[in-house]
């Protein structure tokens, strides 16, 4: 997914502000169920960030165009584990790995298999 730095992404001195990082990687996986017609909200069904590693490796300016891609690393019956990074053409600039729950009713469930297809 391709995201352009807007003004409002960055502190006072173009750079991008750290938090948005995560904001960029909350949007790509949104945008996977997008791609396949769902909704990563169904109702009092959802994902939630569990645990997130980042590592910050270069920063990101205003105007920058920036590619998430995003990865499935692992699955288990009531959370996935996936890995994103962020690139400015070839030159990676965060890397990330979160673990998401699934919820139902705000209570850990096991993940429907149909929602799998989105990770692939």
């Amino acid at each position: 997914m391709q995201i352009r730095v807007y003004y409002e992404d960055t502190d006072v001195g173009g750079v991008v502000y750290y938090a948005n990082y995560l904001k960029f990687c909350e949007r790509a996986r949104s945008e996977l169920f997008f791609q396949k017609g769902l909704s990563p909200h169904n109702g009092d069904e959802f994902f939630v960030v569990k645990n997130v590693q980042a590592d910050y490796v270069k920063s990101a300016i205003f105007g920058d165009l920036l590619d998430v891609t995003s990865k499935l690393v692992q699955k288990k019956s009531a959370s996935i584990v996936m890995e994103q990074e962020i690139f400015r053409g070839e030159e990676l600039l965060f890397k990330a790995t979160f673990k998401l729950a699934y919820l139902k009713d705000y209570k850990p469930s096991k993940i429907p298999q149909e929602l799998f297809c989105v990770f692939e």
